[in-house]
């Protein structure tokens, strides 16, 4: 019966079979390792330069940029943590994986990367958060923390056994989980390990060993800390992801302050948020290096992809936020760091747009596979090599659906091109899991990142811009045609 089920899936996703690919020289497969986090921006990579680069330390995640290629524009198709997984494993969009929101399992049944990779000769392996719903398929040992997890003595459930408590920190027992797996595996098989760190997802718990770090610091704000909303949408004005006005006590580690202006507020809420966040990233840094020790010791550094990227990006502070969901650079822009010395020249940036659903095709393009036809995404080991195709993308499309649900978001769809981002916030909600049923005012957004990198002006309406908006539509519905995404508001 497995026999059929693999020969059946084969056929579904057009895999070539092994025999009747060309008679040439096998080239050895590297080894992948997958590290992710959940909700890491990329302002808190030193690596990024950005207004915390002076206090976001993490000389191990750098350590990966100093080996390989840091992107810039590297880009989620939905800003939210279950859809942005199915997307990477699928390299398909939500509307064609039918992960839309954060209620949406991930069909056992669907074929997926570590399928495809395990077709392949791969030994497979996952660890940490998952938040799919449905148990893992596809890697040969997995241990998925429940839903989201905690950080203190958190729990986790491995394949084949019961939900097991551990003493410790969460990302420490992730990485320590990790690395056990390495040790055992078959050593005469390439792997494909998924290492997902859990932090530093919200409530922002650090490591007991980090508790006290930034103590006595005041940290940088971002220019947008105290944005009023004035010359942005509705949509932009009424969602409920304010730091301190929408944070609660389990936040702040204290009530709320009372007898403070709104940007009293802010500005003292922002410190405990940062330094909380911040501090959770450290032990993630500290785990990524054990990781690379590992490989360095053991020899296998010259033979393995490491990325290391998140879910999405995250409002660190930027416009008074926190969280994710909207397609705003800040959180629809990920981390992405790819270190692989064959192949990948070392200290690089790359500044050309790739999403999560081209991760998929690039590790199988880098096993000696073919992504199926099924898959929407685009190797971009071309990119990672120093070549741009002349054909490359330069405008990708976007859809967030859980429509005011969780921070009070509008469900919205948009495009993304090298200069400008249209949104559109359509108002109708489409009976999503977790969603509300209430229909809000339909609105349209237009940043010039080039004149307003910062996004702090919607030009939708400014006459200067008329041909831009036509144009912008024109591709955004071209780019809607072209995924398949017919589901209209």
């Amino acid at each position: 019966m497995r026999t059929m089920f693999w020969a059946a899936l084969a056929l579904l996703w057009t895999i070539p079979p092994l025999h009747a690919q060309p008679a040439q020289p096998k080239k050895k497969q590297p080894n992948i390792l997958f590290i992710m986090s959940d909700d890491h921006a990329s302002a808190a990579i030193s690596a990024y330069g950005s207004f915390l680069a002076k206090y976001a330390n993490t000389p191990n995640i750098d350590r990966i940029a100093k080996g390989g290629m840091r992107f810039k524009n590297a880009l989620v198709t939905n800003s939210i943590c279950t859809p942005s997984r199915a997307a990477i494993l699928t390299g398909q969009y939500s509307h064609r994986n039918g992960v839309y929101t954060l209620g949406d399992a991930l069909d056992p049944n669907r074929v997926h990367l570590a399928h495809l990779l395990k077709a392949l000769g791969y030994q497979t392996g996952l660890v940490g958060k998952w938040h799919l719903h449905s148990d893992p398929t596809g890697f040969d040992w997995w241990s998925i923390l429940p839903g989201q997890g905690v950080y203190l003595k958190p729990k986790l459930r491995a394949k084949g056994e019961k939900l097991k408590e551990f003493d410790g920190y969460s990302e420490d027992v992730i990485a320590t989980q990790s690395l056990d797996w390495l040790g055992q595996r078959d050593k005469a098989k390439p792997f494909f390990l998924c290492c997902h760190f859990k932090a530093p997802h919200r409530p922002w718990d650090p490591a007991p060993r980090f508790q006290d770090l930034y103590k006595n610091e005041k940290l940088p704000e971002p220019p947008t800390l105290l944005d009023d909303y004035k010359n942005r949408s509705k949509a932009a004005a009424n969602a409920t992801l304010v730091i301190g006005e929408h944070m609660t006590a389990r936040d702040l580690g204290q009530p709320v302050p009372k007898n403070m202006t709104t940007h009293e507020l802010r500005k003292f809420a922002y410190q405990i948020y940062m330094k909380n966040y911040l501090r959770c990233i450290a032990a993630v840094d500290e785990n990524v290096g054990r990781l690379l020790d590992y490989l360095d010791k053991e020899g296998l550094t010259e033979d393995t992809i490491v990325v290391y990227t998140s879910d999405q990006g995250f409002f660190l502070g930027e416009h008074g936020y926190y969280d994710k969901r909207f397609m705003y650079e800040e959180c629809l822009t990920t981390p992405l760091i790819v270190r692989y010395p064959p192949v990948v020249p070392a200290s690089k940036v790359n500044t050309d747009m790739v999403t999560n659903i081209d991760h998929a095709p690039t590790f199988l393009d880098f096993a000696g596979g073919k992504a199926p036809d099924e898959m929407q995404g685009r190797s971009y080991r071309s990119l990672l090599e120093g070549k741009t195709p002349g054909d490359w993308r330069k405008s990708m499309y976007y859809r967030y659906y859980m429509h005011l649900a969780d921070h009070g978001v509008p469900a919205h769809y948009g495009v993304r091109t090298e200069r400008y981002t249209l949104i559109h916030f359509y108002g109708q909600p489409l009976g999503m899991k977790g969603a509300v049923n209430k229909p809000t005012e339909s609105e349209w957004e237009l940043f010039d990142r080039q004149q307003d990198p910062q996004q702090m002006r919607n030009v939708v309406s400014d006459a200067q811009y008329a041909q831009t908006v036509r144009e912008l539509k024109a591709e955004l519905e071209r780019l809607r045609r072209e995924v398949g995404d017919d589901r209209n508001p």
